[in-house]
């Protein structure tokens, strides 16, 4: 035989309830305290980035001014060496500009006289140096700038970021407050609607069992008469008669008190079913409410809750304010860019040759040939050429066959030399040009130290190579100027 069915006790209904709203009402809790931590996380982040970006833009100015200093320090140098030129230029300055400082004295009063003579005539390695100056200076002004950015711009933003983070918040929080008591209030509702079912359906069950009761007494009153007249001894025709009057009214009496009792009980159930019944409907649907504001609260009223309260414009304001600082730091570094495209294009520009070629044109006095000496004639000898008549002629046609014989072996000699020489410039070109100069592999930083150590140590400036390049280069140059020396340009 199956076991009856157990059912739960109004007590254990109600305890598991509670239990259920307690640990709904702390996690509500904990929904808070979580809100409190990530609105803490996020002041302070803000925070950090304040202190961060004053910091940077302290040590941008630092910089700052270091470049300036620097670029000051060795412009001043320039500025002097220029002026030391400009003097040299004007004391070996051409007989057209003599005579136009006669005609007009006023003019070489200023270095500034000669403006196209002083700065138009820059040989490539100081146009060079130049440009590099320029720079620094040009460095020095966008991080004056990008600390200005930093510190009235960027910062302002994290500041004003932080207060309304902050303000929005405490609005949210009062907003998810009262969510949360709506959510309690609609709980405790359930808990009185389900109070009620549960009353309502004992006093139904209570009027249902007196029912019964009821039927079974009345079963058992109605087998009880007829047993009474079956079990009756035969009397005399009247006195059977007035018994048999009795009795019926007795039974009769008994029947309708019960039968009574039965009615009303029948209506007390018919009522407590009824209540029940609308009861049981108003649980129910409380029941479906209760999930519905639970489902509610917790899919849709947190996620919102959070993305258009707590995070109000938080995440878009941030965005802006970083994007200021990638925005100056691009622009750091496209300033950055054109200034070293324009020392790239200097450094193309370097050219032995043209720089000898300006270097005679500015200074043509001093490298230009100079007059060819002339015949002096002594005491009024006026012959100004070789006289090859007897007795000297013999000796001059000796002594021309001597000189041609002589240039023949220069000339072989000459042009062995020549080709020492060529291969040996060749070779010094081949050393002072090698393409030593990409560093790209120092920049390639991986997650270990030692890797970006070795691959700097296998650079150009590691000390066992440059000294074995410089040892070679020297010997190389040696050879070059002793040949120079011996055999002449």
């Amino acid at each position: 035989m199956t076991s009856p069915a157990k059912f739960k006790k109004d007590k254990e209904i109600i305890a598991e309830y509670d239990t259920q709203v307690k640990e709904i009402r702390a996690q509500l809790t904990e929904q808070m305290k979580c809100l409190d931590q990530q609105c803490e996380l996020r002041v302070q982040l803000l925070q950090d980035l304040q202190d961060f970006f004053r910091k940077k833009a302290e040590i941008e100015m630092d910089y700052s001014r270091n470049l300036e200093k620097l670029a000051e320090r060795f412009l001043a140098k320039t500025c002097s060496t220029k002026d030391q030129q400009f003097n040299a230029f004007t004391v070996i300055m051409s007989p057209a500009d003599v005579q136009a400082a006669c005609d007009f004295p006023g003019l070489l009063s200023t270095p500034e006289s000669f403006p196209l003579r002083k700065d138009q005539n820059v040989l490539s390695p100081v146009n060079c140096w130049n440009l590099l100056l320029n720079q620094v200076k040009r460095e020095s002004r966008d991080h004056t700038t990008l600390s200005d950015i930093y510190l009235n711009n960027i910062i302002p933003r994290f500041v004003q970021v932080s207060e309304d983070s902050g303000r929005l918040f405490k609005k949210s929080k009062e907003v998810g407050q009262q969510l949360q008591d709506d959510l309690m209030k609609v709980l405790n509702e359930l808990y009185s609607v389900m109070k009620t079912y549960h009353m309502y359906n004992a006093d139904s069950i209570s009027a249902q069992s007196k029912l019964k009761e009821a039927e079974k007494q009345e079963e058992k009153q109605i087998g009880k008469s007829v047993k009474q007249e079956d079990r009756q001894t035969p009397r005399s025709p009247d006195s059977t008669a007035n018994v048999r009057i009795e009795e019926k009214h007795v039974r009769r009496s008994s029947v309708k008190k019960i039968e009574k009792m039965k009615e009303k009980r029948q209506a007390k159930y018919t009522e407590n079913k009824l209540k029940a019944i609308k009861a049981r409907n108003e649980y129910l649907l409380a029941l479906e409410a209760t999930n519905a504001s639970v489902f509610k609260y917790y899919i849709h009223d947190l996620s919102d809750l959070i993305d258009q309260c707590c995070d109000l414009g938080y995440h878009a304001s941030l965005n802006r304010a970083l994007r200021t600082f990638l925005s100056a730091e691009l622009n750091l570094e496209q300033s950055k860019h054109e200034g070293l495209d324009a020392i790239e294009n200097a450094v193309e520009n370097l050219d032995a040759t043209s720089d000898k070629q300006r270097l005679m044109e500015m200074y043509n006095n001093v490298f230009c040939p100079p007059m060819k000496f002339e015949f002096q004639p002594h005491m009024g000898d006026m012959a100004s050429q070789l006289c090859a008549q007897q007795p000297v002629q013999s000796e001059l046609l000796q002594r021309c066959q001597q000189l041609q014989s002589r240039l023949s072996t220069l000339k072989i000699e000459n042009e062995e030399v020549k080709k020492t020489m060529e291969a040996t410039l060749q070779t010094i070109q081949d050393i002072v040009t090698v393409e030593d100069f990409d560093v790209s592999d120092c920049f390639q930083y991986s997650n270990s130290m030692e890797s970006v150590k070795s691959t700097v140590s296998e650079t150009f400036m590691s000390k066992p190579s440059i000294a074995k390049r410089r040892a070679n280069q020297q010997e190389t140059e040696q050879f070059y100027f002793t040949v120079r020396e011996c055999y002449g340009f």
